[in-house]
């Protein structure tokens, strides 16, 4: 029955990932452009360094029809075909090593009672080790996709700033006498008509190749693992706010201890807002190693591991850059978490249903 209840439970995963990564997906794509954007913070070193001023960055509703009207309703759902893979995967690989694991905890838990030990229930800590592992896991089996997925998402951005850095090469030349203005204005216009080349899952996966072989398919890996502790700070507040719910219901002897959709989507927010809040930082720094790095000719772009994006980004952006696009992110998460633990646990029910009544019908035919 536990494997039973552990198929379910990634099966369920899946399918409710994919949903909500349907819904939310033109916030994910411009919630990624934020995080990947590079803004110098106002001092006397960048300012000697770069030509460029800062620029305040616009709202997430703004840079959502800026997307539209340059790139069509297409640019929102840039990567959307790997993106459902990786969130197919993601929460399948995850929520079934997270029951298999749960399943190994409460037993642990339930053995440690008969022995007079703690009263038969698993800890904060034992939730945080079983998401901890089976997150582990999930980093390590699908970063690929995703390092795919952050490629297709920013590659029009990446895209625009190449494009910049030539126009402003071009510039140079001409303001120092090398190129005529006639030529300049020739090869301005050739840049401006010059439209972003198709780019696929295929192409993608060439380019990480090429400029890092199969390790570059792990970029952001250790942030990413890093990270683990999102999901396990998450489903620990998860798992403890359903635990209370029932207990309290239990203390009143109600006759119902189930809880309903609306709660478990209520808890999933909370928990997910608590989780996203405390663990962005990683989640732009990993961004920042998955997107394309040759993007200028300044090395304050461009990061060579994590260790470097962090320095880097401390000297040239200062602690906000650790926080770009956190709006975004919290409200893309948080409604992405609660449309998934409510369709989630819909579908186990219904799967555990399916399941109990083929087995009365073996049963029948069998007797």
């Amino acid at each position: 029955m536990s494997e039973s209840n552990a198929i379910a439970n990634g099966l369920a995963g899946a399918g409710g990932g994919i949903i909500a990564q349907i819904i939310t997906y033109p916030l994910q794509t411009v919630n990624t452009r934020q995080q990947t954007e590079r803004t110098l913070k106002k001092n006397k070193e960048n300012l000697l360094l770069h030509s460029s001023k800062p620029t305040t960055a616009p709202s997430t509703l703004l840079q959502i029809f800026q997307v539209i009207g340059s790139e069509g309703w297409g640019g929102l759902y840039s990567g959307l075909k790997p993106s459902l893979l990786g969130t197919a995967a993601s929460q399948g690989i995850y929520y079934y090593f997270y029951q298999v694991f749960k399943n190994k905890a409460v037993a642990i838990a339930a053995a440690r009672k008969v022995k007079g030990n703690g009263d038969g229930t698993v800890g904060m800590f034992g939730w945080l080790v079983v998401a901890a592992i089976a997150g582990s896991l999930n980093v390590l089996l699908t970063n690929p996709i995703w390092v795919l997925v952050t490629r297709m998402q920013t590659h029009t951005q990446a895209e625009k700033k190449i494009m910049e850095e030539k126009k402003e090469a071009l510039r140079k030349a001409a303001s120092e006498s090398i190129l005529a203005d006639s030529t300049l204005e020739n090869k301005l216009a050739e840049l401006n008509s010059t439209k972003p080349r198709p780019y696929g899952t295929i192409h993608a996966a060439n380019e990480v190749y090429n400029e890092a072989g199969i390790v570059g398919f792990w970029k952001g890996v250790i942030p990413a693992l890093i990270m683990v502790c999102n999901p396990s700070i998450q489903f620990m507040i998860y798992e403890s706010s359903l635990k209370h719910i029932r207990a309290k219901r239990s203390a009143k002897k109600q006759g119902d201890k189930s809880v309903s959709a609306l709660e478990v989507f209520l808890v999933g927010a909370l928990a997910k807002l608590g989780a996203t809040v405390s663990t962005y930082p990683l989640l732009v720094v990993k961004s920042r190693l998955q997107a394309k790095q040759e993007i200028g000719g300044s090395s304050s772009l461009r990061y060579s591991g994590t260790f470097d994006a962090v320095l880097k980004m401390i000297r040239y952006e200062g602690l906000p850059g650790f926080y770009k696009g956190m709006s975004t992110k919290i409200v893309q998460s948080v409604f992405a978490a609660s449309v998934l633990f409510m369709v989630k646990e819909e579908l186990v029910k219904a799967f555990m249903v399916l399941a109990n009544k083929s087995k009365n019908v073996v049963s029948n035919l069998s007797s």
